[in-house]
This record gives C-alpha cells, structure tokens and sequence, in this order.
C-alpha cells in the first residue's frame, strides 16, 4: 500500500484540469483579474447554493471574519464570545476588529461551542456570539441562536469548513446575521488560490461588505470609509465556480467514507466527534482523539498513513492571545482535545481500499 496523506488535491484536480483551464483562458481573454464578471458569477451561484440572498466573494476566510466585524460596526471595547477550540482565524477576525474575543469550552462530545457555557461569559461589552461549524459538523444553532435573541446579541455563522453542511435539513450560512467561508485550497470547496466570502440576507450588509473590500468605495476615487484591498481575484472565482458543480459530489463521497469510518472503527482506544441528530455535516476533517497520540500516529506512519493535527494548541493558550490571562484549565475539554486529537485521512478522491487499510489499521492499534 503507498503512503496515504491526511489531504491529497492531486485527484480533484486531474479530475477537472481541463475545465479549470479553460475557465482560467477565459479570464486572460476579458483580463478580469481582480474581482469582475468572473466573481460575480460565482457570487449568484454560490448564494443560490447556500440558499441566501447574497454572497461576497473576498481575498480569504480571515478576511470574511474581519469584514464581518466591521459590518456589525463591531471595534475597540467590544467583545466577542467563540470557542476555544478553532482555528486560530476565527479569533483573528475578532482581533483585526479591535475588539476583544472572549474564549468559552467546547462540548465533551461534539467538539463544539458549548452552549452551556456561552451566557457565563456574557458582559456589558458583548455585542456578538460566532458559532463555528467545526470540521464541516453544524454547532446547535438553534440553541446558540435563543441566547443571541435573549440578549440581543449578533449570531456570526463560521462557515470556513463546512460548505454544503445541514443543519435540521437546512445548509448552513443563512441562520445568523451573515456566515463566513474559506476557499482556502483545501477545504472542500477551494479556489485555485486564496480566497474567501460572506453570505447574508441582509441587503444593507451586502453593501458595506462591498464597499469595505473595495476601498471603502462604492463610486471609484470617492471613499466613504477607511476602506481594504480585499477582493477576490478572477481566477479564484472562476476556479470556483467549476468546482461548485461537483460539491455535491464529493461531500456525499465524504459521507460514505465517514459512515464507514463511524460504523467499522470499533477499537475503544479512538473515540470520534459525536453526530447530533440534527446534523448532516461534510467532514472537511475525520479527527478522531485517543490517549497516546504520539504512539497512535507512529502506528499509522508505520504502515504508511499520514496523519495530521487540528489543532495541536487552543486558541486561550496561544502565545498571542497570552495578553488576556487565560490559563491551562480554564477550557478543559478543549485542552483535552488539543491535546489528544488526531485527523485520519479524508477526501472524497479516496479509494475503497485506502479507506479498508485506514479502518483495519485503526483497529489494530
């Protein structure tokens, strides 16, 4: 058996070179290189995929959480309420704001912002809540959406792994006041370079995400507002909207693998990200946890599976985050996490036999 990666893009895009190419000939002969046409179209396509009433394409995920911010007129001595265990971009959008993000645990079982937790952390400064769809799995949204209502507090979705996810039968994206993705290459759905966006059913947001990524600009040379060059490039967005049409695809193929994995892993040594009833995710990632990490990952390296973290270290106990005084065990099911989690292969270009060696392998450690 070759090696086999936690992450493999060459399959996908042998599969679509030719139509990638020709999206791309498309953008030199209009020379549409920064935002234009090509955007646009990506734009409607993906808000008709989401099912919002807009979408804003942007230069990357991080950016879609800053914009946000600035779009909710959130800023210095604000504060904003998200789960420790995340990428580190989510608190960056917080941050790049000049507000104050304001850490809470994780679900034991989910992985998930706990919703228990959420109202404890609660204070005058607080103007918003972003729920992370962690791994490409829905967070209860229902339930961390009643506690926004409840003190008329903004609910921001992070999207960035779970484009084409369900929540109660419904993608997510449309439930807060926007939601934020990555295009970033290897999410399921990545643009042939950097790239990121927003979806909202608010017009009045549209219009100030436009304009903030575009100079503060609606009218060119007149800025309103201190303004970014933030717009996604052409080819981002026509790479994009070929892979759109095959999204579908590969989060189904991503499913059966997960299936697989949930149903034929049974070694009590590896405990999985629990699958609420309400939730019908897209595995971006296949992280598992176990007790001896190290020993289980050179179990895996030895019969030629490569595997990955995410995220070895929590955001509360980051180095950069050092300023606001949080200290190991404050988050404990996070930590637990960080500590002890391991991502097993997954895309959705893995063969049958791959995955019966991952699973077999699995089992034996």
């Amino acid at each position: 058996m070759e090696k086999i990666n936690c992450l493999d893009l060459s399959g996908q895009h042998k599969q679509i070179k030719q139509e990638i190419f020709e999206a791309f000939e498309k953008v030199y002969e209009k020379t549409a290189f920064s935002g234009g046409p090509f955007v646009e179209e990506f734009e409607k396509a993906f808000a008709k995929y989401v099912g919002s009433n807009h979408a804003v394409g942007v230069s990357n995920g991080t950016i879609a959480l800053h914009l946000a911010m600035l779009a909710l007129n959130i800023g210095v001595g604000d504060e904003v309420i998200i789960p420790a265990n995340t990428f580190i971009a989510t608190a960056w959008g917080v941050s790049h704001a000049g507000a104050t993000p304001v850490f809470v645990d994780c679900d034991a079982d989910t992985w998930e912002i706990d919703v228990t937790k959420i109202e404890a952390a609660i204070t005058p400064k607080t103007k918003a809540v972003i729920g992370v769809h962690l791994y490409g799995q829905p967070f209860d949204v229902e339930a961390v959406k009643a506690i926004c209502d409840k003190h008329k507090l903004y609910l921001v979705e992070d999207a960035a792994q779970a484009q084409g996810a369900r929540y109660k039968g419904i993608t997510v994206g449309v439930f807060g006041e926007m939601a934020c993705y990555s295009f970033y290459p290897g999410k399921n759905l990545g643009a042939c370079g950097e790239a990121g966006g927003l979806t909202t059913n608010n017009e009045s947001y549209l219009k100030h995400l436009q304009s903030l990524r575009n100079h503060g600009s609606v009218v060119r040379y007149y800025h309103d507002e201190i303004g970014y060059n933030y717009r996604m490039g052409g080819l981002e967005g026509a790479s994009l909207s070929v892979k759109l049409k095959y999204l579908e695809g590969w989060n189904n193929r991503r499913r059966a693998i997960a299936t697989r994995y949930q149903s034929e892993i049974n070694n009590p040594k590896v405990k999985m990200q629990a699958k609420p009833t309400w939730s019908d995710g897209i595995y971006h990632l296949f992280v598992v946890t176990t007790d001896n990490k190290d020993a289980f990952v050179k179990h895996l390296a030895d019969n030629n599976i490569n595997a990955a973290y995410h995220y070895p270290v929590p955001c509360h106990l980051q180095k950069a985050y050092a300023h606001l005084n949080y200290k190991t065990g404050d988050f404990p099911n996070s930590e637990y996490l960080a500590a002890h989690c391991v991502s097993l292969p997954m895309y959705a270009e893995l063969t049958d036999e791959q995955v019966n060696h991952v699973i077999n392998i699995v089992n034996q450690f």
